[in-house]
């Protein structure tokens, strides 16, 4: 996730964790002793005690917030009327009255700054204006194949969709596909092959009876073939370019479909096809997504997708004030930003929320107390979309006393596949503690139905959290924490 990128110094917020967040009934002496700055509270049968966070001696703090989540719900007033739309399934909104209008600001705050669903307009899209020239100079200028990669909601699917509006009208034909853990090349390219009109074949004139009956690509194709038959298809395109995108490619686990489409991207660039290739998946580098092959490193450039600027924040939050007809106030605007770490995801969402609780309240301005309200409601979302038995690992008094551990390994599992190792939590830890002491800790919470997998590669124990989740509730709560007075 976006947080890992932090740098140290800006954690230093997170100081000491207050008493008042630690495990009722633990003494101070045997779990936290906050004059040991860098230290550990060990004994012979409990877990090691982290106090310390970071290399420079913060700590990670525990927002108390935290503990409300765990809580059983207050009975609310009873004879409540139920709540009712307040749009058609059209987006109509029939009344004329003040609560319509309120109506439609939220709905129009929706479309621009929803964070479900990815951005598929320029309208919406700010930020990435170096990105998208540098993806259209790639295709464009150099007629090579691109890999946009990065973590997590950084906006790739975001970047790729508005990049494509943009090559159709430039006449590109742009084909987009989004990948599976299933996927296999011959089906997902004959799909692609279909979208192709056969008129754009060289050897089809307009008005040859293949033209006539409306064909396409794929009637060209044998029932079986692989990437130099498809090539050798594609290099005979004519009279346009087609770009074809392929998303989520992370998400392939067939190592023979991205063997293909190595094969593919070199066989399209040794013939000069007018076919060129989009690639997008969660990475930290190029090798993550096509692994070792030197063979084709001259025809592809990676594109890697960098945290969004305090700028770019506030360009995005811009077209929602517009939109609704409000304006975030320079705290709520920085409260989003420092939360969201540049993850474009997370400021749509963050600000989308802040918004909404404005609104809601009749205000026009969305301050800091709206701001730390979308906060909330996002922690208590996230919160309630893992297992009830996740939870409640989260809330014991275990895990109290390790979140400097839990934080870290968090911030360690930022890779495409989550997994880290006690070296990587020893680096997020700043070297504070001993690896063997981190290991064994680490190792409590991986038991069965707990927060931890624990996995042997090659001789090596490495850990992933069992539910994605559980990352980003710990990344996000420490980020709240910096910001509680």
């Amino acid at each position: 996730m976006i947080w890992k990128r932090w740098s140290r110094s800006e954690r230093t917020t997170a100081e000491a964790a207050p008493e008042a967040l630690l495990a009722p009934g633990l003494s101070d002496a045997s779990r936290f002793d906050p004059g040991l700055t860098g230290t550990t509270s060990t004994a012979s049968d409990g877990p090691t005690v982290f106090a310390a966070g970071t290399a420079d001696g913060t700590r990670e703090a525990r927002p108390a917030f935290l503990d409300t989540l765990w809580r059983e719900p207050e009975e609310g007033p009873r004879n409540q009327a139920l709540p009712r739309f307040s749009a058609s399934a059209s987006d109509d909104v029939e009344s004329t009255d003040a609560d319509s209008s309120l109506s439609r600001r939220k709905l129009a705050l929706r479309d621009a700054l929803g964070a479900s669903q990815p951005v598929i307009g320029r309208e919406s899209f700010a930020g990435r204006h170096d990105a998208l020239a540098q993806l259209i100079g790639c295709i464009e200028q150099q007629r090579v194949h691109v890999v946009i990669y990065g973590e997590r909601g950084i906006g790739k699917t975001s970047l790729a969709h508005v990049f494509a509006e943009t090559a159709r009208e430039a006449r590109y034909l742009v084909l987009y596909g989004s990948c599976g853990t299933e996927a296999h090349f011959d089906a997902m390219f004959r799909a692609f092959a279909a979208r192709i009109p056969r008129l754009y074949h060289k050897s089809v004139l307009p008005n040859s009876a293949e033209a006539e009956r409306g064909d396409h690509f794929d009637t060209m194709l044998e029932e079986h073939f692989g990437p130099r038959e498809l090539a050798d298809l594609f290099a005979d395109v004519t009279g346009t370019r087609v770009i074809i995108i392929l998303d989520e490619y992370d998400r392939v686990l067939d190592p023979n479909f991205r063997r293909d489409v190595a094969e593919l991207i070199k066989n399209l660039s040794d013939r000069a096809a007018r076919v060129q290739l989009v690639l997008t998946g969660v990475a930290q580098n190029l090798d993550e997504l096509i692994g070792y092959a030197p063979s084709i490193r001259r025809n592809i450039v990676g594109l890697p997708m960098r945290p969004l600027s305090a700028a770019e924040v506030r360009e995005v939050i811009a077209i929602g004030e517009v939109a609704a007809e409000i304006r975030y106030s320079d705290e709520a605007v920085a409260m989003v930003t420092a939360m969201a770490g540049g993850s474009p995801y997370l400021v749509r969402l963050l600000a989308h929320q802040a918004g909404l609780a404005a609104l809601t309240d009749k205000r026009s301005v969305v301050d800091e107390k709206h701001g730390r309200a979308a906060i909330e409601r996002v922690l208590t979302d996230w919160n309630a979309s893992l297992p009830r038995r996740v939870q409640a690992s989260l809330g014991r008094d275990e895990a109290r006393s390790q979140w400097p551990l839990l934080i870290a390994a968090a911030r360690a599992g930022s890779s495409a596949d989550g997994y880290f190792g006690v070296d990587d939590v020893y680096t997020e830890l700043g070297g504070t503690q001993s690896p063997p002491l981190i290991e064994r800790d680490l190792k409590r919470f991986a038991h069965p139905h707990d927060l931890l997998e624990l996995h042997e590669f090659e001789s090596e124990v490495r850990f992933r959290f069992r539910y994605p989740g559980v990352s980003s509730l710990l990344l996000m709560s420490a980020a709240m924490a910096r910001m509680t007075p």
